[in-house]
């Protein structure tokens, strides 16, 4: 998905620019970047992250950059800040998001005698092309309202320019933007977790499509936040960090939330309940202590050789990784009934491989409960899913096991209680191999998030879009 933090200062800003970009790591899979501005200009470095962390990266080059006002962004795909000279002045940008109609803005620009110096797997540079957008506007605000105008999908973004930094988040605001403060400085963020160590506290969650300059001794809203929303629910469910908030709602609670609602409509028997770590802990704390029961872990996560599994592009490759760096704790498992909490389930291969080593390591029964829905529907929205066809979705496997097609019937595969719905979790249980398998309600979801259902998005569940 990726994740994006900018400041600017009456002081120099590299060292809250650094360490706040790097609090995003967990978003992004493939590159990392940052720019700052000074009195020569600007300055950037962009770096590969497949084989090191952003830190790593740019922690030699550090005293290279210097200025009072900086954007960093850790990237899905596409090579980021961008820098650009135009007739609104030379600016920086980074953004967050998909771009659905990519190929044919590709084609407006070059029409009109556009042409594009960057690339990217997709082609054009994303993040050029919404560049090349705004600087269709007589202002930064009317470029940036071009882009909403213009893209299907998402964008937020940042904008470093010589006169401050623009914030700006998605028009239905799919993913988040929030506003820091401390002491001199101010900071956008796509996580809160990025202001805690670094002295800001949260001073405003931008609206959808809201569009706030800020500058060292202040912050002014360009343009007023849009009613609808649209956020992606996956935020809490997996991608935030613990520590963050969005809409002012913790993620570390909303997953506790997501937990107790799984126990609430579970009645098996089993001695105690245990995750997939990381992105299973919290949901397995919460239904610990909705059942009462204990909360043990099964399985420990090995960090210091195998930090990310999603980070080698090779599926094949990501699948060892993931594998490797769970070690099961044999005594814990022997002889013993389990539930295990995960965030979801998406191809289900790693569930399956998870699942052989625990009976091999003697567990009796193994009870399987993810804390969002079936996936059905590929994120049209953001990068989640990008580059998966609807078949490697697993639900969308099990259809066609049942149906001889991946898209029949789908509103009935997606609405719990269907017979057809009972028969997709049943293939899915038979393909993973464990004794149950329940999915959270969506309603139960939604609950647990805390915000109305129609400003949350939910397509990847159950096919909606509201707008």
């Amino acid at each position: 998905m990726g994740g994006f933090f900018g400041t600017i200062s009456k002081t120099d800003c590299v060292s809250d620019l650094y360490y706040g970009t790097d609090y995003h790591s967990h978003l992004g899979t493939r590159r990392g970047g940052m720019a700052v501005i000074n009195g020569k200009g600007f300055k950037r470095g962009i770096h590969n992250l497949e084989s090191s962390y952003f830190r790593t990266k740019f922690e030699s080059e550090l005293n290279e950059f210097e200025g009072n006002s900086g954007i960093g962004v850790i990237s899905d795909f596409e090579s980021q800040p961008i820098i650009v000279h135009s007739h609104l002045g030379d600016f920086a940008i980074v953004t967050v998001g998909k771009i659905v109609n990519h190929e044919e803005l590709t084609r407006r620009a070059l029409r009109k005698h556009r042409h594009f110096s960057e690339i990217s797997p997709e082609g054009t540079n994303p993040t050029e092309l919404v560049a090349t957008l705004i600087a269709e506007g007589d202002t930064f605000e009317e470029g940036i309202e071009h882009v909403y105008d213009m893209v299907k999908g998402s964008c937020s973004m940042l904008i470093l320019t010589r006169d401050g930094v623009y914030g700006a988040r998605d028009r239905l605001g799919r993913t988040p933007v929030i506003l820091g403060k401390k002491d001199g400085a101010f900071a956008f963020s796509s996580e809160t977790t990025a202001f805690s160590n670094l002295g800001y506290e949260a001073e405003k969650y931008l609206g959808p499509g809201e569009i706030v300059l800020a500058t060292a001794n202040g912050y002014e809203q360009k343009k007023k936040p849009n009613d609808k929303m649209q956020i992606c629910a996956f935020l809490w469910v997996y991608y935030g960090y613990p520590n963050s908030c969005y809409e002012g709602i913790n993620v570390e609670e909303c997953r506790y939330r997501c937990g107790a609602a799984l126990a609430r409509n579970d009645n098996v028997e089993v001695d105690y309940v245990s995750a997939i770590p990381d992105s299973g802990i919290a949901h397995a704390i919460g239904y610990s202590n909705e059942k009462q029961i204990p909360y043990k872990r099964a399985y420990i996560k090995y960090t210091p050789t195998w930090p990310r599994s999603f980070m080698p592009q090779n599926q094949k490759v990501r699948d060892l990784v993931a594998r490797m760096k769970l070690i099961p704790v044999r005594s814990l498992i022997e002889g013993k009934r389990i539930v295990f909490c995960d965030d979801s389930i998406v191809r289900g291969t790693q569930f399956k491989d998870n699942v052989a080593i625990l009976y091999e390591y003697g567990a009796d029964e193994i009870h399987v409960r993810p804390a969002c829905p079936t996936l059905i529907f590929p994120c049209e929205f953001l990068n989640f899913s990008r580059s998966r066809s609807t078949l490697d979705l697993a639900g969308r496997k099990a259809i066609k096991a049942l149906e001889g097609e991946e898209d029949k019937h789908l509103d009935d595969y997606a609405t719990p209680g269907t017979d057809r719905y009972y028969a997709m979790i049943e293939n899915i249980r038979q393909k993973i191999g464990v004794t149950t398998l329940q999915y959270q309600k969506l309603d139960d979801l939604i609950e647990a998030i805390g915000l109305p259902r129609e400003k949350v998005c939910t397509h990847c569940w159950d096919g909606k879009s509201y707008f």
